[in-house]
């Protein structure tokens, strides 16, 4: 299989720092490409959320650079997802422990990333920044770990109802700022088309209709293109007034 992707962040139109941290690996062995993609949406006060998404970022570029070598003779995706979500609250503990040391000023970030090898891919996710699979329909792989997911699962909250709610934006677990954390771990097998991760700040004002109208892996070319396309759904978001960073990344695989 062939993996093209890009990325794009925006500060948006009101935060004074963008604390969106992204990462794209890209590789190849025996012949065979490989690819991982990671999103993490920070939070804190000044530049504390920027310095943990970015702490997880570099933690899984390291990871992807000296470990992922190692397990390439037998590659086992459960294995993997395992291995990433003890990282994941390994890194909790790391920046919750920094945290405190700053008198308990609190910082942490989403994590979304994904590896696509041999025909599969594993996900591993905490909090709610996203990851989606648009084929001919948009399919979000990924649960949104939110008081307001958790109530419409309940059936105590309606979408619509969500999409307006107040508390849309309370995570329960969230790398950093958990005392624990349970990583969602996913693994599936590869189909061709367009996966797509994103921050909460990009799908907000974004439907799936738009979504999938956009990046259509039919429609997508080349990278450049491929970029356009995620340009002009953030210039999209911005204009419907999102507060939030926005950042998204585009994968399609052929």
């Amino acid at each position: 299989m062939r993996f093209m992707a890009v990325a794009e962040t925006d500060i948006g139109i009101s935060k004074k720092t963008n604390q969106d941290s992204l990462l794209i690996k890209h590789g190849k062995v025996d012949g065979e490409e490989l690819l991982l993609a990671v999103i993490c949406d920070g939070m804190g006060g000044l530049s504390k959320g920027e310095l943990a998404s970015a702490t997880v970022i570099r933690a899984f570029s390291a990871w992807f650079d000296n470990e992922l070598p190692l397990q390439l003779d037998h590659v086992d995706m459960q294995v993997i997802g395992a291995k990433w979500s003890l990282l994941l609250k390994e890194l909790n503990a790391k920046i919750l422990a920094y945290g405190e040391t700053l008198g308990g000023e609190g910082l942490g970030t989403t994590f979304s990333g994904i590896l696509f090898i041999g025909g599969q891919y594993v996900i591993g996710h905490v909090g709610d920044s996203r990851i989606y699979q648009i084929t001919s329909y948009v399919r979000q792989l990924t649960t949104d770990q939110t008081f307001v997911a958790r109530e419409i699962s309940k059936g105590t909250l309606t979408p619509e109802q969500a999409k307006t709610d107040k508390r849309r934006n309370l995570l329960l677990q969230c790398v950093g700022a958990s005392k624990r954390i349970e990583p969602e771990i996913i693994t599936g097998n590869i189909e061709k088309g367009t996966y797509m991760l994103c921050s909460d700040g990009f799908r907000h004002e974004i439907t799936e209709a738009e979504m999938q109208e956009a990046f259509d892996a039919a429609h997508l070319k080349n990278q450049k293109t491929m970029h356009e396309k995620v340009v002009q759904l953030i210039k999209q978001v911005k204009k419907r007034k999102e507060k939030d960073n926005i950042s998204a990344i585009l994968v399609k695989v052929e």
